[in-house]
């Protein structure tokens, strides 16, 4: 089984705030306060400046939408996901962007390779965020992102 998101995760008003230019963009609300904004074609093809893919190696973030994402940030903090697992081997990587600049990561988790003790980076990016998890769970489970195990069905 399989389960890939790439995403971008802030707080709910603040991001429908931040997205308000961006026709592409489609939220849902996932827990303790956050949306997740699934990174899909359409809206990469809108944010995307030319200049080819981002940097800070991760897969899908579009190129210069670091720029703007540290931009959104003025108005709270922004995280940028990325989760890739088949059969329950994959990849990680996820950084924070706060007032202006990234404030956690990028952070990379390479396949085979255990969570470490601060967690994995998504997890990581969430309590950066805010999140707290309870009793037996991480942040990722604490706010749902086991819910849907693919980006676009946030949206369905």
């Amino acid at each position: 089984m399989s389960y890939a998101l790439h995403a971008v995760i802030a707080e709910g008003d603040a991001l429908r705030g931040m997205t308000r230019g961006v026709p592409a963009a489609r939220l849902a609300s996932v827990g303790q306060g956050l949306s997740l904004m699934p990174m899909t074609k359409a809206l990469i093809e809108s944010v995307a400046d030319g200049s080819g893919a981002g940097a800070s190696g991760f897969w899908r973030l579009p190129g210069g939408f670091e720029k703007t994402l540290a931009d959104w940030s003025l108005c709270g903090p922004v995280a940028y996901v990325e989760a890739e697992y088949f059969g329950g081997v994959g990849e990680q990587r996820a950084a924070v962007w706060e007032g202006g600049t990234i404030v956690l990561g990028p952070l990379h988790l390479e396949e085979g390779r255990p969570f470490p003790p601060a967690g994995s980076p998504i997890s990581q990016a969430l309590r950066r965020l805010g999140v707290v998890a309870g009793p037996g769970e991480d942040e990722f489970s604490a706010v749902g992102l086991v819910r849907h195990r693919h980006g676009e069905a946030w949206l369905a």
